[in-house]
């Protein structure tokens, strides 16, 4: 939970005011202009209305330069960022053909295996030669290759799994594979700050979705408590189905899922026995009908797999957690794999089911086999079975890496969010006026950085989403971390006083073992 300091609360509320009634003001005037204007859009219902019409043109486009910035080479360390224009107040932006080549630290590249590697890329070329840049066609009908049942199984093997399933979309594999799941009568329990693929996969499903606190295992059994004893709504009988949905790595926080605290509480309330029981919650005594509850736990490790972990298999390795003791395991290839999809590993029944129910492979276009082909080298290259020792490297520099940062940045009075060995660390900004500034200050001194703001976060809480990747060397993330803060003192960002330093950045990298 992060708590805003009460001035910076007020201040972000106030630049917000103060945009709010600009705005206003200025489409007033423009009501008056445009009245004695001829339209030919006469008929036509418009796109946006109300809030949202007004929260593109007077906000957003404002400062949309500093979002969809275009590039043209590999998203590695460092990448070549094209430089654009506008001669209409950021309505529109126009390309140039100047670059800016830029330190990296927007892009999932945790491992990167985005750039081209000694192992993956002369697979990958073999591949497209051997098969073909798409299959064009699902994956019932043409588009299964010996890549892609090669790749199912590397994937199963990798996160401990029986069965696995890939699919050409990791927005996908949330948005289409919760609603074959879960239906009507179900529960979805859904952390507050799950990832808009879970919300929407979850609305999409017509279960009942409940919220629980963000990473608060105690909140999740009160809500687990309540919903069984209460069961479904107006007619009270019991669930058919509960699932617990989490993160492993949550997004926009950085975050790791306290994952043992939630697996002890689903297992808690997986079995109930054929009598009734008196349920206990907050000083209330429930009776539910003689039910069997399994809550199934339902983990999403997109930004964990092949990121944390000793040997990269994610939050169930670093925080030791059985893999058996989660049901279903989500992942994606798009950020410590440098390729594309996603994937669902569990038993072999729940597999078989999802491959005879689920529309993303029942009619989605397969994942084209070069990608698979990159999904399988790279995990070979992360488990050593390229016959070398780069995979325990890459996974030993890219915690180093991310420790240091997050470590550095802290030092200088950032207000950083997120947990130690996390590859995501989000430096708040708050305040509208400084998102644009950060971003474009960064990118004027070639360091290239993520902002995000409403919608995507809550109002008040807009920040800078730093990711770290293996790919960085220590003169990369000291370079980094100057340009920062710089750019912190320049925009008044550093909301905490700085530690007196104990050391230089400059000093020797550290020796990985």
């Amino acid at each position: 939970m992060i708590t805003i300091p009460y001035l910076t609360a007020l201040t972000t509320l106030f630049s917000y005011g103060l945009l709010f009634a600009f705005g206003q003001f200025r489409d007033f005037f423009r009501k008056i202009f445009d009245w004695w204007k001829a339209s030919n859009l006469q008929g036509y219902a418009p796109i946006c209305l109300g809030l949202e019409d007004f929260y593109i043109r007077r906000l957003y486009l404002r400062i949309q330069d500093c979002f969809g910035r275009p590039i043209s080479s590999a998203p590695d360390a460092w990448f070549d960022v094209v430089e654009r224009f506008s001669n209409d107040n950021n309505k529109t932006l126009k390309r140039t053909t100047k670059i800016s080549k830029c330190l990296n630290l927007g892009s999932y590249n945790y491992l990167g295996f985005a750039a081209s590697d000694e192992f993956c890329t002369p697979r990958v070329i073999e591949s497209l030669k051997r098969f073909s840049p798409g299959t064009c066609s699902t994956r019932v009908d043409g588009g299964t290759t010996t890549l892609h049942k090669e790749v199912e199984e590397c994937v199963a093997n990798f996160v401990g799994k029986p069965a696995a399933i890939v699919f050409g979309m990791g927005y996908v594999t949330n948005s289409a594979i919760l609603p074959v799941l879960i239906g009507k009568g179900g529960l979805i329990i859904s952390d507050s700050l799950n990832h808009n693929s879970i919300v929407n996969g979850a609305r999409g499903s017509g279960a009942t979705v409940r919220v629980f606190q963000h990473n608060i295992p105690s909140h999740l059994e009160k809500v687990l408590r309540e919903q069984i004893a209460e069961g479904q709504p107006r007619t009270h009988r019991p669930w058919k189905k509960i699932i617990v949905v989490v993160e492993g790595i949550y997004s926009m926080e950085g975050e790791l899922c306290k994952l043992p605290e939630i697996v002890a509480i689903c297992k808690k309330y997986k079995v109930c026995s054929s009598t009734q029981k008196n349920l206990q919650s907050s000083g209330a005594c429930y009776r539910y009908a003689s039910m069997t509850y399994k809550a199934y736990v339902y983990l999403d490790e997109a930004h964990s797999i092949g990121a944390v972990g000793k040997t990269g298999r994610g939050v169930c390795e670093l925080l030791g957690v059985d893999t058996a003791d989660v049901d279903i395991m989500m992942g994606t290839f798009t950020k410590s794999f440098g390729s594309c999809g996603g994937y669902i590993a569990g038993s072999k029944e729940l597999i078989q089911y999802l491959k005879y129910t689920c529309p993303a492979h029942l009619y989605a276009t397969s994942i084209s086999p070069p990608a698979a082909q990159q999904i399988i080298s790279s995990i070979k290259v992360i488990l050593g079975e390229d016959g070398s020792s780069r995979g325990a490297q890459k996974l030993a520099r890219i915690r180093e890496n991310s420790n240091f940062f997050r470590s550095e940045l802290q030092k200088m009075g950032f207000e950083v969010l997120g947990d130690n060995d996390s590859p995501v660390m989000p430096i708040m900004l708050y305040n509208p006026a400084k998102i644009p500034a950060f971003s474009r200050e960064c990118l004027k001194q070639n360091v290239a950085v993520v902002t995000v703001a409403f919608p995507a976060t809550p109002l008040l809480l807009a920040r800078a989403r730093i990711c770290i990747s293996a790919s960085h060397t220590r003169e990369d993330l000291i370079k980094g971390l100057e340009v920062i803060s710089r750019v912190g003192d320049l925009v008044a960002i550093k909301y905490f006083p700085a530690e007196p330093r104990k050391q230089q950045l400059e000093e020797g990298r550290v020796k990985l073992e």
